[in-house]
């Protein structure tokens, strides 16, 4: 499976147009997001980790007053962020790289952490970490349980992986994360495994 997840950022980049055709505006997220924002301080600083082409993620924390810097592996996606919300700062760039040399109010990884395989996963925590001001809320999707899996998307492989519950725990806390919210499979979400966690060391 490692070609597949290889292949992620080559996918995102070549089907930019079909990803922003298909990708619902709908807001099924709202919840989450808006327990998210709430851990925040006023016109909080948001690190969207996979931003795709900022909508409607990203769109939804601006609208409330969120100066959202966006990293995505797609140059094409970000060229469409850039187009939408010109007054936030976008980035292309691979998470697995991330270093801004700064840290932020809240991060979010949605349906963007989940691309990579468990151990670049696990290598991300202290990337996390190292973005998260004190307090930073950081909210993101993973699996329900430890694996890796494929779905498609238009006619190719496209790549899942995921650690098990306890093992995201484990790393949360080693980096200084305490879990607030932690949903398997939320009906009211597409059926999304979510976890929320703010940073306390």
């Amino acid at each position: 499976m490692t070609d597949s997840a290889d292949s992620i950022v080559s996918l995102y980049t070549r089907h930019a147009a079909a990803y922003d055709r298909q990708r619902g505006r709908k807001l099924m997220e709202a919840r989450w997001l808006d327990r998210f924002l709430s851990l925040l301080p006023a016109a909080p600083s948001v690190l969207d980790i996979g931003c795709g082409m900022g909508e409607p993620i990203a769109r939804h924390l601006i609208e409330r007053g969120c100066a959202v810097t966006g990293i995505d592996s797609s140059a094409p996606l970000i060229a469409l962020c850039r187009d939408r919300f010109p007054q936030q700062d976008w980035l292309v760039g691979d998470m697995r790289e991330l270093a801004l040399g700064r840290r932020l109010d809240g991060l979010i990884a949605w349906d963007s952490f989940f691309h990579l395989t468990p151990d670049d996963q696990r290598r991300m925590f202290p990337r996390f970490r190292n973005h998260a001001s004190d307090g930073a809320a950081l909210l993101f999707t993973s699996g329900p349980a430890h694996g890796e899996a494929i779905g498609s998307f238009e006619g190719e492989r496209l790549y899942h992986g995921s650690l098990d519950p306890a093992e995201y725990r484990a790393l949360l806390a080693a980096n200084g994360f305490a879990v607030l919210e932690h949903m398997v499979e939320d009906p009211d979400c597409g059926g999304h495994t979510i976890w929320l966690s703010h940073r306390t060391t």
